[in-house]
């Protein structure tokens, strides 16, 4: 097994040793494969949010990182407050960690093993403080086990209130891990605020947050394009990650996979069909400081009837609508794909990562050559037009425009014509 510490103080700066080295988290958000491009980027580590993943046994995912050189945050999937678990049921809470330890005593000497994340984001839309006697509960059942990885929870956002309850109510946690996006830009007055100036690390992180960004006049956010993305990670990951060397312990990038949150594409650093963004490529030279050796086409705008996503566009049933993708460079010999989606129903919609079904396709254009798209559709409602530019190297770069259908409108005359009919 790994001995892994926390080390340092206030005064020097904290950093974590494994078998007594240094040990910079550079790390990503991965569960359901993608594990051999993670070590081959330059990562040294990924997390996980629970044991079982339906998919790989605990033991399956482990073992292959340690083939890779690669260590695990390995998630104890602590039920949530917002999904109806009550921390008040102690009964419940104690049935809960009895089976979080048989997690632990089973996989606590595997040499893979970085630490363990108690819950994911158990503070979000929580109430219950009680919550926090469970964590410690469970904490000091770890560390009497296991005396070889820290033990830490995933926070949703830094606020002062979930801070100075953990403070007071699980002091045995070694350090805490925020999970934050577009609030990184203001990351070290966030945790001046909430009165934090312990070690930490950034359990996800990446692009602006759906919940943060720009929305259409009927509420649907504009996501930004591959390329914006892939600048706002690596800002963000070189003058403020790293810019914090006394307590920073690193970060995990979110997502290091393909997953429908809002979009398919939005948190998402992987295709369905596995080709990947310019955000790997960000991160492999942030991590490696070497420039990588292939690279995705940059994406500078997309229109639909001659307008931007921001100008809330709309049109008609049957109406002929030209959209138009604009690249900042023309290298290569890329393919293009276009797809029409209706937007995710409202009721369907996910709260804090939990499981979105992806919508239906309506209509595609698949593997051209065209800058150019125009089609119709004959149904009013809410749609997303998505726009995939593919290089031979298995890059991709990608963009998407929400827009409305509306029925068609009758014209004055139109009114006064059926008015007629009816006298």
């Amino acid at each position: 097994m790994a001995k892994v510490c926390l080390v340092g103080d206030r005064t020097d700066g904290y950093r974590l040793e494994v078998d007594g080295a240094p040990f910079y988290v550079k790390g990503a958000g991965l569960e359901f494969g993608q594990l051999a491009s993670l070590a081959g980027a330059g990562g040294n580590t990924f997390r996980t949010w629970r044991v079982a993943n339906g998919e790989r046994s605990a033991e399956d995912i482990l073992d292959e990182a340690q083939s890779l050189g690669l260590m695990v945050c390995m998630g104890l999937d602590m039920a949530r407050e917002r999904h109806g678990f009550d921390y008040s049921d102690a009964q419940a809470v104690a049935l809960q960690n009895e089976q979080m330890m048989l997690d632990v005593n089973r996989l606590k000497d595997h040499p893979a093993l970085l630490m363990w994340g108690l819950g994911n984001e158990l503070n979000l839309r929580a109430t219950n403080a009680a919550v926090w006697d469970a964590v410690e509960d469970l904490a000091t059942r770890i560390k009497a086990a296991d005396s070889n990885h820290p033990v830490t929870t995933m926070l949703a956002g830094i606020d002062e209130a979930t801070v100075s309850a953990i403070a007071a109510k699980a002091p045995s946690l070694d350090f805490l891990s925020f999970q934050i996006y577009g609030e990184i830009d203001q990351l070290g007055q966030l945790l001046s605020r909430a009165g934090y100036d312990g070690p930490y690390q950034l359990t996800e992180w990446g692009p602006t947050g759906h919940w943060e960004s720009p929305e259409t006049a009927w509420g649907r956010p504009i996501e930004p394009n591959s390329s914006q993305k892939a600048r706002d990670i690596s800002r963000r990951y070189n003058t403020i990650i790293l810019a914090d060397s006394r307590r920073c312990l690193g970060a995990y990038i979110f997502l290091w996979g393909q997953k429908q949150e809002r979009t398919p594409t939005w948190y998402s650093m992987f295709l369905e069909d596995g080709k990947h963004t310019e955000a790997v490529e960000v991160m492999n030279q942030a991590w490696t400081g070497q420039s990588p050796k292939r690279h995705s086409l940059q994406i500078k705008s997309l229109t639909l009837s001659g307008q931007p996503a921001s100008a809330s566009v709309t049109g008609q049933i049957d109406d002929r609508l030209h959209a138009q993708l604009t690249l900042l460079e023309t290298k290569g010999n890329p393919t293009i794909s276009w797809t029409v989606c209706t937007e995710v129903s409202k009721a369907l919609e996910s709260d804090g990562g939990d499981f979105e079904p992806t919508p239906p396709s309506v209509l595609s254009s698949i593997g051209t050559q065209n800058t150019d798209f125009a089609f119709q559709l004959s149904q009013p409602g809410e749609y997303r037009l998505f726009c995939q530019v593919d290089m031979p190297d298995a890059t991709s770069a990608v963009v998407n425009l929400p827009f409305l259908v509306k029925p068609k409108s009758r014209t004055r005359n139109g009114f006064l014509n059926f008015f007629r009919r009816k006298m």
